[in-house]
């Protein structure tokens, strides 16, 4: 069997208002906190990545960029573009921006374990992105509505255990600062 076309798909276009704003370019561990979740995706071995971004997100070697239009438009619309921007696939890995600690292990595992149709990370109990969706998926992708992501899609689908530490969603300063003490304890 054919191991399926993967693309990518790193979310990086948050408007980002319970951090202040700008949290993408904050520094984490002398790199922009967006570089951490991107530099552990662009190790996988597949060649289509994009990344969804506003103009604040940094620079994200390795990713195509696609820029959020409106601006500041919900979750929904980033995951609408990302979509319609990976025609050419079989499947797309999801993954957060503001998620530097999921190790590229893990992405190797949810790929692994991808039997074409989906797959989620699962954290205490609950599915999550990063996670992979199959093509049958996309066009249930693209009827997303609001700032809410694909849990309701991720529900009953099979997982792959991440620890709550890892899966450290950088949402205010207190979540920067946990992050900066996780690296200050490597």
């Amino acid at each position: 069997m054919t191991a399926p076309r993967l693309g990518i798909v790193l979310l990086g276009a948050g408007r980002a208002t319970r951090f202040g704003g700008g949290k993408l370019g904050t520094a984490l561990a002398g790199k922009p906190l967006a570089r951490h979740a991107a530099d552990s995706l662009v190790t996988l071995p597949h060649a289509r990545r994009i990344a969804i971004c506003s103009t604040q997100t940094p620079d994200l070697p390795g990713f195509s960029r696609l820029l959020l239009d409106p601006p500041g438009a919900p979750l929904s619309r980033s995951i609408a573009v990302a979509v319609a921007a990976l025609h050419d696939v079989d499947a797309a890995l999801f993954a957060l921006a503001d998620m530097p600690l999921v190790p590229p292990a893990h992405f190797a595992a949810l790929i692994a374990r991808f039997d074409g149709d989906r797959i989620a990370t699962r954290v205490d109990g609950r599915n999550m992105v990063p996670a992979i969706f199959g093509k049958a998926h996309f066009a249930a992708l693209a009827a997303l509505v609001g700032d809410r992501g694909a849990g309701a899609l991720l529900k009953d689908a099979p997982s792959v255990e991440l620890s709550a530490e890892r899966a450290l969603d950088i949402d205010t300063p207190d979540d920067l600062q946990s992050a900066r003490e996780h690296f200050q304890g490597l």
